[in-house]
């Protein structure tokens, strides 16, 4: 599978304004500056479609991104769409945003009929956080499937990313097939999420 053309289509932050879609979702996840926007970009192969903020914290809606995607094998077209959901974790934030933006995202888990699974992007280079944990939590009540992307995996030497996998995955009591590693920068585990992208639409 690739991913052959990307169209904003709108934000949203209750349910009445998702927009309709007779296609299925992917949604995307991660603490404030964690890298979701870049792996976004990435696996579009388009330089600011999700933006990239210099503040961490600011982008509070739900945004909505109509993809087109290619089977080599086969030659056949098909479409889904990413949902860019907003960052959590910021410490400026406030208790009263920081409550909005768990009710938002928990409505959009219930709610959106369309959701066929969740990339949940934590920091390679850091410990298993409690906000992480809580998204987890989310996700595991709703059954939601997800695939956990330890980004910036460039920041550390390539020897070493086990040794930095391992503990993530042990804290989030994950399976083998529930975590991998990614770098926008580098461009590596692209494959990976597309394939698990692929297994949950096709």
């Amino acid at each position: 599978m690739r991913f052959v053309e990307s169209n904003f289509i709108k934000s949203a932050v209750y349910p009445k304004d998702y927009p309709s879609s007779e296609f299925t979702d992917i949604a995307f996840v991660g603490k404030s500056n964690v890298g979701k926007s870049s792996l976004i970009n990435t696996l579009l192969n388009r330089k600011a479609i999700a933006k990239v903020s210099s503040t961490p914290g600011k982008t509070r809606l739900v945004n909505f991104f109509k993809i087109r995607f290619k089977i080599d094998e086969t030659d056949e077209f098909g479409f889904l769409n990413f949902v860019d959901l907003p960052g959590y974790g910021y410490a400026k934030v406030s208790k009263t945003e920081r409550a909005a933006w768990r009710k938002m995202v928990g409505t959009f888990f219930e709610e959106r009929i369309q959701l066929r699974g969740v990339i949940f992007i934590v920091d390679v280079r850091h410990k298993a956080d409690p906000k992480d944990a809580v998204m987890l939590q989310m996700l595991q009540n709703n059954n939601i499937p997800f695939l956990v992307v330890a980004s910036k995996c460039d920041k550390i030497k390539k020897s070493q990313i086990n040794k930095y996998l391992s503990p993530l995955q042990k804290a989030f009591e994950l399976e083998n097939n529930q975590i991998t590693h990614f770098s926008s920068l580098k461009k590596i585990g692209i494959q990976k999420v597309t394939n698990w992208i692929s297994n949950r639409i096709l």
